[in-house]
């Protein structure tokens, strides 16, 4: 069962305290702060995608005020240095020596808003703090806190001054989450919540970074059964094998799933994953590290589609070796 904060004694768990939490501030996105929820616990990197205007920076600035964690917003723009972001060497004349000032990508809980409006030299600065937690500038390497989330927002209508994500730095997003228009209730229900002050200035911490770090621990841990393993590896194959996909998931993308569904299985208060984990989180893990093929494109197919049957045609495990672990 999941550990409980000790900010709090009403014996609730603290995945959900953290989603309440936020719901105080973003209006009728459950699913997708769950999965955001489900993301930071397995430690790994956020995608938003959608539309302007549907609250992808504020659901962002929800989780972090809703962490006692160190924060931090990078605004991406074209003419965004990688150095802006690392920091930079400043030179003392006083003890003719160097020192590193370290840049905003130093923090536990990054915000990179709208990623795709900086050309691929900055995107590539990303690629070594994504995987390894680490920058090197100078020559020198520097460690990033620990945890180190990093959440990136793009709109999906404005060409205009942006670029493509590189397939390698997508690869590096644990899963991909969009918001899509609320409906007409929830949408009456934002505007009710717009007083004199923001949304955002009603939430307070519910939960510690050494107690974010225990729980990460705790997800690393969560039963992961060898026909499970399996089952990920044979969807991440079927992906491969698919005529639509110019190029399918990675050993990495079936990693990511894996923990995916371990921080799925902690979040419902289970030492264990089960198939339904990784059938309903295996599109938004997978997905944007696909790439159609240029007949599937013109046919007006999605990486979605393919997923989907995929898990329709790949055998689902049985649970008898599940019970008794």
């Amino acid at each position: 069962m999941p550990i409980l904060s000790s900010s709090w004694d009403r014996g609730e768990p603290v995945t959900d305290l953290l989603i309440r939490q936020v719901e105080k501030a973003v209006v009728g996105k459950r699913e997708a702060i769950e999965r955001c929820v489900a993301a930071i616990l397995a430690g790994g990197h956020v995608l938003i995608e959608d539309v302007p205007g549907t609250g992808k920076t504020l659901l962002v600035k929800a989780l972090a005020r809703s962490l006692d964690c160190g924060f931090s917003r990078i605004q991406f723009t074209p003419d965004l240095l990688p150095a802006d972001m690392t920091g930079t060497s400043i030179y003392h004349p006083v003890t003719h020596s160097f020192e590193f000032r370290k840049g905003p990508l130093f923090a536990h809980f990054v915000l990179a808003d709208e990623l795709n409006r900086t050309p691929a030299r900055v995107q590539a600065a990303l690629l070594e703090a994504m995987e390894e937690g680490q920058i090197t500038a100078d020559g020198e390497t520097h460690p990033l806190p620990r945890p180190f989330i990093l959440i990136a927002t793009q709109n999906t209508v404005d060409g205009e001054s942006t670029y493509t994500l590189p397939e390698a730095q997508l690869d590096r997003f644990l899963l991909r989450v969009r918001l899509g228009y609320p409906g007409i209730r929830e949408e009456a229900d934002i505007l009710a919540r717009q007083g004199e002050k923001s949304p955002l200035d009603q939430l307070r911490p519910v939960l510690m970074r050494e107690e974010l770090l225990a729980l990460q621990a705790n997800v690393r841990k969560i039963h992961v059964d060898e026909t499970l393993r399996d089952y990920i590896a044979l969807l991440a194959a079927a992906t491969r094998r698919s005529p639509d996909i110019a190029l399918g998931a990675s050993p990495r993308a079936s990693v990511a799933l894996m923990r995916a569904a371990q921080a799925k299985a902690f979040m419902a208060g289970r030492g264990y994953a089960v198939p339904d984990d990784i059938k309903e989180l295996a599109p938004a893990v997978l997905a944007h590290r696909l790439v159609l093929s240029p007949s599937a494109r013109y046919e007006g197919r999605t990486a979605e589609q393919t997923i989907a049957e995929a898990l329709e045609r790949t055998p689902v495990p049985a649970a008898d070796r599940r019970a008794r672990a």
